[in-house]
């Protein structure tokens, strides 16, 4: 059993006018010059899994310009003994929709389908910049092991907003306050429960694995920078919280204000101590723990999009990566400057260069 994009076709998706891969399931490399379209690829692929995909960009972002005709993404999809056909898509000034097997479907709809884990080179200064993205990240992980953690997020958050514009009205009436922070609770206590779940996954999956990535030791802490509690009463919390909350014209508790600490555990060392290249190892053994844990849960890994993997790894840890990689049965797929960074994979993966040519992507097999 196996999860892998076997065939993926772009119609106007950002760079691309057009594309058509047919793929073995095998880890993919896609090579190139900067701005050939290699990362475009990748979100396309994203994109058959809940959210707004590894760039986090709305639908009308994503159409090719200057045409802006709208987008399709279709891909067939091994999902452990079943193939899907998948398509989603928007049209000029529309919402992003999704068929599955020529069914009309919600996006949460492919979180039982594919199960995605990505590194992109934004996320290599995740450790030193701000919560947000450690967030993310988390909430990511959260969603490859319970798909339903996407709805706990989406829940909570637009709870939130009406909350938000409340306390900048100075709206003061107990019972619509209360009525949102009802709904807050308990959107927040799944997310708070998937959360501490997933670090549990992911410490578990550390302890004995055979890697030559550092494990990371890890903690959720709340704003003040004590370990958060999953089991607090956040509908009483919010309650006492509101005038100072009206002072500041936001909700100032939550989980929306936790961090992911993570600590290089045979330093003991925080991770925004160490070097670009221990977080950058850091970060790749949380993200192969991840796979490992869902190969377990699942009887095969997930679909790993690593884009620009190979920067900041020396030529020991890029072999050592893509040996964890084919160990796992994972279709990975990788993006690089040239072919030379992936040599250590030989013919365990299909490698493709991409051209910027006449304005638009061009996809060469080698």
């Amino acid at each position: 059993m196996r999860l892998a994009v076997t065939e993926l076709r772009l119609s106007h998706f950002r760079s691309h006018r057009a594309l058509r891969l047919s793929l073995s399931g095998r880890p993919v490399v896609l090579f190139g010059p900067n701005g050939a379209g290699k990362t475009n690829v990748l979100e396309a692929v994203s994109l058959l899994s809940p959210g707004r995909g590894l760039r986090g960009a709305a639908a009308e972002e994503i159409a090719r310009r200057p045409e802006a005709l709208g987008w399709k993404v279709a891909a067939m999809v091994e999902s452990l003994e079943r193939t899907h056909e998948v398509e989603t898509w928007a049209g000029p000034g529309e919402a992003r929709q999704v068929r599955i097997d020529g069914k009309a479907a919600a996006q949460a709809a492919l979180g039982r389908i594919a199960r995605m884990v990505w590194l992109t080179p934004a996320m290599d200064r995740i450790w030193i910049e701000g919560s947000d993205g450690r967030r993310r990240f988390l909430d990511r992980i959260a969603m490859s092991f319970e798909p339903g953690h996407a709805e706990a997020v989406l829940d909570y958050e637009k709870a939130m907003r009406e909350r938000n514009r409340l306390l900048r009205d100075q709206v003061s009436d107990a019972r619509w306050f209360g009525a949102l922070e009802s709904r807050m609770a308990a959107a927040g206590a799944a997310l708070r429960g998937n959360r501490a779940a997933a670090v549990a996954r992911l410490v578990r999956a550390q302890e004995g694995a055979g890697t030559a990535f550092p494990a990371a030791s890890l903690t959720v802490v709340g704003p003040e920078g004590a370990a958060e509690d999953p089991g607090e009463d956040l509908a009483a919390a919010l309650a006492a919280s509101r005038a100072a909350d009206l002072r500041a014209g936001r909700t100032l508790v939550g989980p929306h204000r936790a961090d992911l600490v993570a600590v290089y555990a045979a330093k003991g060392m925080p991770a925004a101590q160490c070097s670009t290249g221990e977080q950058k190892a850091l970060l790749l053994s949380l993200v192969l723990a991840n796979a490992r844990a869902l190969a377990q849960d699942l009887g095969a890994p997930p679909i790993l999009l690593l884009d620009e993997v190979a920067a900041h790894l020396d030529a020991a840890r890029r072999a050592a990566l893509y040996q964890e990689i084919c160990t796992l049965g994972a279709q990975a797929w990788m993006t690089g400057t040239g072919p030379e960074l992936f040599e250590g994979l030989g013919d365990r993966a299909e490698a493709f260069e991409l051209r910027e040519t006449g304005g638009a992507s061009e996809v060469i097999a080698r």
